[in-house]
């Protein structure tokens, strides 16, 4: 039997996809937890159950591209429970782990290190918090592993390389190799940015990034020590990585880097994550907030802020979600300006620098957040579907 929603009432339809971040469209009909069709109520089947978001934000999921999970929806390092719970109250519907560098007793062998990765990669499959998609069983690098080895975890389904120099592997010859095999198997890989985040980790500079070439130069405003802006655009200039901004950083360096990554025309390359479980601790709205950061101090428009949280994070790790458009995830959150803000709006909340609220939250073509536990309630209240 087909499922279906009908989203109506949509005042602002964001798209995720930074080339064209507003659809022109006030529905968006779901079957079967995928996309089915967008445009005008009158011309969409309204046939099933309808959530109407009475002229709030219709947005895709937030991707949050920088956690280190551990099994299941429990942090050891903050001794918390059910913090990915509240990041899908915060609108995060899909997590992409930086590492489980958290694991107690972590293995640091050749062979611990993949099983600890296709461990936690197989578990997260199944276990959805809220609903939310965890892509977990990130690899740490640690010496010995082979060309075979990526091989082998690529087939058992384990699709990124942790952080690299939070590990074992932190000198960047053998960083580059092993990220040359991680990628031929088709991973997407990480490196740590900036100042030492653990005793165990290393400072990395553009200078590294030069030589290993990751995907994703991690958390370059900070993790939490920002490297110096001139890094930043060494890395944007030699090398095609994605830079992300977390909010467990530096604030003003996660402005500066914004705004360079938008003067150079390359938007298209940013990414956002928390860095959580980190010491700063864990932040349900984290992604919203630095979001906020960068659309209020950097002037980022609102729509191109929000790719950088969503559309912009699956077409860098190449996975499905973060995006409204036929076919996709029916991953959805309906946002808007919180109660009592000057801002009429999302795009206002995040351009004032406001924290935006949660209406709703949609995964899977089904609601799974009513209400946000974690936001101010909004100036707009949808109507949920009946039962």
């Amino acid at each position: 039997m087909t499922h279906r929603l009908l989203v109506t009432g949509i005042g602002t339809l964001l798209t995720g996809r930074i080339d064209a971040p507003i659809a022109e469209a006030d529905a968006v009909l779901v079957e079967d937890g995928k996309v089915a069709a967008i445009g005008d109520a009158s011309d969409l089947d309204g046939e099933g159950p309808v959530l109407d978001v009475n002229g709030a934000t219709l947005a895709p999921g937030l991707v949050d591209d920088h956690v280190h999970p551990v099994l299941g929806d429990y942090t050891p390092r903050q001794h918390q429970a059910n913090y990915l719970e509240g990041f899908v109250h915060g609108g995060v519907t899909t997590v992409i782990s930086a590492g489980e560098v958290h694991t107690p007793g972590r293995p640091k062998d050749r062979e611990g290190t993949k099983a600890l990765a296709v461990l936690a990669a197989k578990s997260f499959r199944t276990v959805r918090p809220s609903g939310a998609r965890v892509h977990a069983g990130a690899l740490l690098l640690e010496e010995g592993l082979t060309e075979q080895d990526f091989r082998d975890l690529a087939v058992q389904g384990v699709h990124l390389v942790g952080e690299i120099g939070i590990s074992g592997v932190q000198d960047p010859d053998t960083a580059a190799q092993m990220t040359a095999w991680a990628q031929a198997a088709g991973m997407t890989v990480t490196a740590h940015v900036g100042g030492k985040s653990v005793p165990t980790s290393r400072t990395i500079d553009a200078e590294f990034v030069v030589a290993v070439r990751p995907d994703v130069a991690a958390h370059v405003n900070g993790g939490p020590t920002a490297t110096g802006i001139e890094d930043v655009e060494r890395i944007l200039v030699e090398t095609d990585a994605y830079v992300e901004l977390v909010h467990n950083g530096n604030v003003r360096a996660a402005r500066d880097v914004a705004t360079l990554v938008a003067e150079r025309g390359e938007l298209h390359r940013l990414l956002i994550g928390t860095d959580s479980p980190a010491g700063t601790g864990v932040v349900p709205l984290g992604v919203l907030r630095t979001l906020s950061w960068i659309s209020a101090l950097a002037g980022i428009p609102a729509p191109e802020a929000l790719a950088a949280a969503s559309g912009n994070t699956t077409t860098a790790r190449r996975v499905a979600g973060g995006v409204i458009e036929v076919g996709a995830p029916a991953d959805l959150i309906v946002t808007d300006a919180p109660d009592g803000s000057r801002a009429d709006d999302f795009c206002g909340a995040l351009a004032a620098g406001d924290t935006p609220a949660i209406a709703a939250v949609v995964v899977d073509g089904k609601v799974v957040v009513a209400k946000s536990r974690n936001t101010p309630p909004p100036k707009r209240v949808p109507r949920l579907p009946e039962g």
